[in-house]
């Protein structure tokens, strides 16, 4: 079954930076827009090494959703740089620079480019419960069985 997209949303980027390069899908099925590095020179990633690379975009995410920033698999699988805090999130209410923390994981220095696309941005609808604390929980099958409870570790 395929799903067709049923409404034209709009999701306002704003360049915080001239050379800011406007986030886009790769291809049309991609779930992801890609985000790119807005730096003005090449920049070394050495071993071990983490730093914060600006996209020179702000985003307005609706509300009811949240902005979620996942590594590229290319430059994970290939050069071991992935995201430094595994999953970033872009809360709905945040109006700043999108900025994504990349950490080089592989034992050889990584050169990010200008422009080159650091990581992807998907947007994904968000639960907002109220906090009720409570004294017992409902049970279920597999109750309190934690890692490895329901199979191989």
């Amino acid at each position: 079954m395929e799903l067709k997209n049923t409404c034209n949303m709009c999701l306002p980027i704003k360049k915080v930076r001239p050379e800011a390069i406007i986030p886009k899908r790769a291809t049309q099925g991609s779930a992801g827009m890609d985000l790119s590095a807005c730096i003005e020179k090449p920049m070394v990633l050495e071993p071990g090494q983490r730093a914060l690379i600006p996209t020179g975009i702000a985003a307005a995410i609706p509300q009811g959703a949240a902005g979620m920033i996942y590594a590229r698999s290319s430059l994970g699988v290939r050069h071991g740089v992935a995201l430094s805090n595994g999953v970033g999130v872009v809360d709905s209410d945040y109006r700043g620079e999108i900025q994504v923390g990349l950490c080089n994981f592989s034992s050889e220095p990584f050169t990010i480019q200008p422009g080159e696309r650091i990581a992807q941005l998907v947007l994904h609808p968000v639960l907002m419960p109220e906090v009720c604390e409570v004294e017992e929980l409902d049970d279920t099958l597999r109750g309190e069985g934690g890692f490895g409870s329901t199979g191989r570790l």
